[in-house]
């Protein structure tokens, strides 16, 4: 029935967190050459967390820093720019912490992306605590750019794919191959560990497993097929013993690797699992983290 067929999604505003560090600067002209593909705004936010460092920092100091963080963004904004004349940039200086800065700036159907490391504000924004927690607990897309930024294009967008529920988020992968001109590959790994020990330890069980996931990847391209009738979607399954490895292998050979995060609830707060936290840590090319839900929530689902 047509009413059951996914509608395309919709790719909203960039959000880009900077400080001086030349991480930060490749993750800014990333950023831009996302929105001006979106046809989207692309806002450039520092932290320099004023709130926090009022109490104890004279006004001489505090008035410095934002003189420093002002310079930092008009910087920042005339490099996009020169690369960019006609792409709609607004610049933010956050009083609060890079966590909340970026959520606020980025707000409902926002896309916010970080670099791989940083200085001052948005220091160690993947590798920390800081940058962790935008992925783990925003309520949109987080994109953190690594790999080197002049690398050939190699035409691809790679979705890590678990089953038929993410196809969603799916659609935003397919918009992101869509606006490239890219093809989408749906990656789905089976991994043989999980079984043994577990209800079988036999290959030819084993081997049912991956058949049901190549069936169902199959059925989810051929959904996005639907919504995106002019994009090349293939579909991988591939058996291995480290999840993590077979993605981060993968992410070599392509521009944009997109997954769904999986959360996992640690004390007070939410955690990503071992999968992204490889990615974010030895990927070759920008990931794209989708929270739960989000995908549904916008307009462009209705």
């Amino acid at each position: 029935m047509t009413s059951d067929l996914p509608d395309p999604a919709e790719l909203g505003p960039v959000v880009v967190g900077v400080d001086a560090s030349p991480q930060a600067r490749a993750a800014a002209l990333w950023a831009a050459a996302e929105a001006d593909l979106r046809g989207q705004p692309l806002g450039i936010v520092h932290a320099a967390d004023l709130e926090g460092r009022s109490v104890l920092t004279s006004a001489e100091t505090l008035q410095a820093l934002r003189d420093t963080a002002r310079d930092l963004l008009a910087e920042t904004a005339d490099a996009v720019r020169e690369k960019y004349p006609d792409l709609i940039v607004t610049k933010e200086l956050s009083r609060g912490d890079a966590v909340a800065g970026l959520r606020e700036a980025a707000g409902d159907r926002g896309t916010i992306v970080v670099g791989s490391r940083g200085l001052g504000g948005f220091a160690a924004l993947t590798l920390g605590s800081v940058g962790l927690g935008v992925a783990g607990r925003t309520e949109v897309p987080v994109v953190v750019v690594r790999g080197e930024p002049d690398r050939p294009a190699a035409g691809v967008v790679t979705a890590a794919v678990n089953g038929t529920s993410d196809l969603d988020w799916l659609l935003i992968a397919a918009a992101e191959a869509q606006v490239r001109k890219a093809s989408l590959r749906l990656l789905s790994v089976s991994n043989v560990l999980a079984y043994v020990g577990r209800f079988t330890t036999m290959l030819d069980s084993i081997g049912e497993v991956t058949e049901e996931k190549v069936h169902e990847t199959a059925a989810v391209a051929e959904r996005i097929r639907t919504a995106y009738p002019g994009l090349t979607v293939t579909h991988d399954v591939e058996t291995g013993t480290s999840v993590p490895g077979i993605l981060v292998e993968a992410t070599a050979l392509t521009d944009l690797l997109v997954m769904g995060a999986r959360r996992r609830v640690i004390g007070s707060g939410t955690a990503l699992g071992r999968v992204t936290h490889a990615l974010l840590h030895h990927g070759h090319c920008p990931v794209q983290i989708i929270p739960p839900g989000y995908a549904g929530a916008g307009d462009g689902g209705s």
